[in-house]
């Protein structure tokens, strides 16, 4: 049970990444759907690859962190800096997730404002969730690392 988690984890920072592809493959109207910002889906009209460079770096990212959960549980080899590299990673999730659900009540920031509050609810509470499984996981397993 206690490595189910970090699979859990890891599952929902693979199928994070597969949504950032699909996003890239989407186009303009996926990056408007999932709440990129006006920013964003303008460069993506114009047929700016730095969208497409951020989505895929954003990917690659969530592909790394669900192979490190996935590697904490034991269902893929051992990484390097496994210990560490959850921790962070955990980390990242949770400050992302608390930060995003204060931030755009307490900052008029163009990064900020340049998605809806909306945005930064759901997609903060995603980050909370799969923050919280990376961190009972962890602490649940951190003795066998």
């Amino acid at each position: 049970m206690n490595f189910d988690l970090l699979i859990i984890a890891g599952s929902f920072s693979l199928l994070a990444a597969v949504l950032h592809l699909g996003v890239v493959m989407g186009g303009p109207s996926w990056y408007r759907f999932f709440g990129a910002g006006e920013s964003m889906v303008l460069m993506a009209e114009n047929g700016s690859m730095k969208p497409i460079v951020i989505t895929l770096g954003i990917a690659a990212v969530l592909i790394v962190w669900g192979a490190y959960a996935w590697s904490g549980a034991g269902f893929l080899p051992r990484l390097p800096f496994l210990k560490l590299a959850l921790l962070v990673i955990t980390a990242i999730y949770l400050i992302r997730g608390f930060g995003g659900l204060v931030a755009p009540f307490v900052t008029n920031h163009p990064q900020i404002r340049q998605n809806s509050i909306a945005f930064w609810v759901w997609s903060s509470a995603i980050c909370l969730v799969i923050g919280v499984f990376h961190l009972v996981g962890i602490i649940a397993i951190w003795p066998t690392l």
